[in-house]
C-alpha cells in the first residue's frame, strides 16, 4: 500500500475544529450548541460589500492579476495610509485569506529545517503552516499570570541560532487577546535588527483594541522597512470570514518579488471575493465604532461571568475577541468532549477549544481553553452558566 508522507503524518489537527464530530452528535440529540470554539463573528457583513457582488456585471469570470486587483491594492494602501502606515499598492499582494499570506511569507524567507521563534500560546494553524513548509517552530513561553505579555527579550536571545530566520507574532493575539505595547514592539524591533531577522506580524485583529490600548503595527516602525512583514485579512474586520481574502504587506522589494512567484504559481485570488473586499473599504467608521463597543461589552460580560465560576481563572484580553481560561480540570480536551457527548442544561451545551493545540511545547495548556466571545451577550451568559453547572458534576480524569 502506498505510504503517506511524513510531513502529512506530522500535520496537526485543528484544535478549533477537531471536536466538530462531537458537536454533531450533540445536535442529533436535540441539543443547541453554543460555539465558543471558533472566531466566527455573528456581526453582519457590511451591506456595501454584499451589494457590490450582486451588482457586479460580469460575463466572463476571468483570472485576476496574481497580486490581486490593482484597484483594490490602491484602495487598500489608502486605508493603511489613513492609519499612518507608509504602504503603497506595490507593497501589497492580495492572497486567499491571511493563511495564504502567511504561507507565502514562510516559503519566501525560510528553507527546510530553518527556525522561527513564536511566543506561545499561538494561533494553532501556525503549527500546520510551519509543518507544511518543513520549518521548525521554536517556542518562547508567555505566562498566563502576565496576561501573556511579551516574554523577556533575554528569553528570545537564548533561542537564536544560525538557523533562526524570523520571529512571528500575532498582534492582537489569537488565542490570548494580548495587545503588544509600544515598548514591547520597540524591544522586538531592536532584537530583529541586531540579529538581522524578519519580524512577521499577523495583524488581522488590528481594529479590535479596548480600554484605551493602541495597536502598534509592524509597518509603522520605519527602522523595520526591510525586516517587517505584515499579514492581514478582511475576515474579522468586516465579518467576512468566507470571503477568504487577505494580503501580505512589506517594503522589502526582494521579499515581495519572491512572494509574487508563489502568488503566480497559484494563479490569482478569487474575483468575487475581491469585489466584495474592495467595496468593504467604503464601510463607514460608525460600523467599527459599534462593533468595538459591542465586543467590549461582550468581553466584560463574559469574563466577569467566567470569573464567578469556582476554580476558573481568566487572562483578561485587551484586543481581538478571544480569552484563555484555566479550568479546575486536568484535561480540558476530555472535558470539552464530555460537554458535547454527555452534558446538557435545558437542552443546551457549549463547544470550547482546548488550548493544548495552541502550544507547540508538549503537555502545555492541558487545563486551559480558548473561547471566542463572538456570540450575542445573552448567549455568552448562558454559556458561562452551562460551564459552571457542568463543572459541578464533571468527574475529572488523569
Amino acid at each position: 500500500m502506498p505510504k503517506i508522507s511524513q510531513k502529512g503524518l506530522n500535520m496537526p489537527e485543528s484544535p478549533i475544529r477537531k471536536l466538530v464530530p462531537f458537536a454533531e452528535v450533540a445536535r442529533k440529540k436535540g441539543n443547541h450548541v453554543f460555539h465558543l470554539n471558533i472566531g466566527q463573528p455573528d456581526i453582519k457583513t457590511p451591506q456595501v460589500a454584499l451589494q457590490a457582488v450582486k451588482d457586479a456585471d460580469i460575463e466572463i469570470l476571468e483570472y485576476s492579476h496574481s497580486a490581486g486587483f490593482e484597484s483594490y491594492r490602491t484602495k487598500l494602501a489608502a486605508y493603511y495610509q489613513k492609519h499612518n502606515l507608509d504602504v503603497c499598492a506595490q507593497d501589497i499582494i492580495i492572497t486567499t485569506g491571511g493563511s495564504e499570506a502567511l504561507m507565502f511569507a514562510l516559503a519566501s524567507i525560510l528553507d527546510q529545517d530553518d527556525q522561527i521563534i513564536i511566543p506561545e500560546p499561538f494561533y494553532a494553524n501556525y503549527n500546520g503552516f510551519t509543518t507544511s513548509n518543513g520549518v521548525e517552530v521554536v517556542p518562547v513561553m508567555s505566562k498566563f499570570e502576565d496576561n501573556f505579555a511579551l516574554p523577556a527579550i533575554s528569553e528570545f536571545e537564548k533561542l537564536i541560532t544560525p538557523k533562526t530566520k524570523a520571529i512571528l507574532i500575532c498582534n492582537p493575539g489569537n488565542p490570548t487577546g494580548y495587545l503588544y505595547s509600544k515598548e514591547e514592539m520597540q524591544q522586538l524591533t531592536d532584537l530583529v535588527l541586531k540579529h538581522d531577522l524578519f519580524l512577521i506580524a499577523d495583524e488581522v485583529y488590528r481594529e479590535f483594541a479596548y480600554d484605551g490600548y493602541e495597536h502598534i503595527s509592524v509597518m509603522s516602525i520605519p527602522a523595520l522597512a526591510n525586516n517587517a512583514i505584515m499579514i492581514d485579512s478582511v475576515s474579522k474586520r468586516y465579518s467576512m470570514c468566507g470571503a477568504r481574502i487577505g494580503c501580505i504587506v512589506s517594503k522589502n522589494e526582494e521579499l515581495m518579488q519572491t512572494a509574487m512567484k508563489f502568488a503566480q504559481a497559484r494563479l490569482s485570488p478569487p474575483t468575487y471575493a475581491q469585489i466584495a473586499s474592495e467595496a468593504a473599504l467604503d464601510t463607514p467608521q460608525s460600523y467599527f465604532d459599534q462593533v468595538i463597543t459591542e465586543y467590549k461589552q461582550r468581553r466584560d460580560i463574559f469574563v466577569e461571568a467566567l470569573q464567578q465560576i469556582p476554580g476558573v481563572q481568566v487572562a483578561v484580553p485587551h484586543g481581538a475577541f478571544y480569552c484563555v481560561a484555566k479550568f479546575p480540570v486536568r484535561n480540558v480536551e476530555h472535558f470539552a468532549k464530555w460537554l458535547l457527548e454527555d452534558f446538557e442544561l435545558n437542552k443546551q451545551t457549549v463547544m470550547i477549544a482546548p488550548a493544548q493545540g495552541f502550544y507547540s511545547t508538549k503537555n502545555k495548556g492541558l487545563n486551559e481553553a480558548r473561547m471566542a466571545y463572538v456570540l450575542k451577550q445573552e448567549d455568552l451568559v448562558a454559556s458561562a452558566e452551562i460551564l459552571k453547572k457542568a463543572l459541578e458534576v464533571y468527574k475529572d480524569v488523569e
